[in-house]
């Protein structure tokens, strides 16, 4: 089982959630909340208004999102979900618990006592440099204050 940290659209309540949840595609468990210990900037961007975090360390904010226990299945479908590694690569971050769930093993209780866990987080070092100017988002939320609903893959 793998970690990976979601802040996009495949979070809780989000319109690709559903993939989360769909064990055809794998299984994921949710763990908890977290947020980045570093800073990146979050923005919404292109004609879909797609949720990136582009990999620019220091910079934005400390982006808030989910960790979940993936198997490899899910963890393929993600990559191919995701557009990686040409759209977005996969790498690992260091992820600050907020909030645990998971009641597993020692092992999650070490990582939650610990208050870091390393997930693998969906970042972008390929994108327009124009985006590096849109706003910067600490959270994110498809019908949020900013106007930029997410256009499903169904509909484009």
């Amino acid at each position: 089982m793998a970690r990976v940290f979601v802040y996009g659209t495949l979070k809780k309540g989000q319109p690709n959630y559903k993939h989360m949840i769909n064990t055809a595609k794998g299984l994921a468990k949710f763990q908890g909340r977290g947020r980045t210990v570093e800073k990146y900037p979050l923005v919404i961007a292109g004609k879909y208004n797609i949720p990136y975090m582009l990999n620019i360390p220091g910079t934005g904010h400390r982006v808030a999102g989910e960790i979940y226990s993936v198997d490899e299945q899910m963890l393929q479908f993600l990559d191919e979900f995701e557009g990686c590694p040409e759209m977005y690569q996969r790498t690992p971050m260091s992820i600050e618990v907020v909030e645990w769930e998971g009641k597993g093993g020692a092992g999650e209780g070490r990582a939650a006592a610990e208050g870091v866990v390393e997930c693998f987080v969906y970042s972008t070092t390929t994108y327009p440099p124009e985006w590096v100017g849109l706003p910067y988002h600490d959270s994110y939320d498809s019908s949020g204050k900013h106007g930029l609903s997410y256009v499903l893959r169904e509909s484009r």
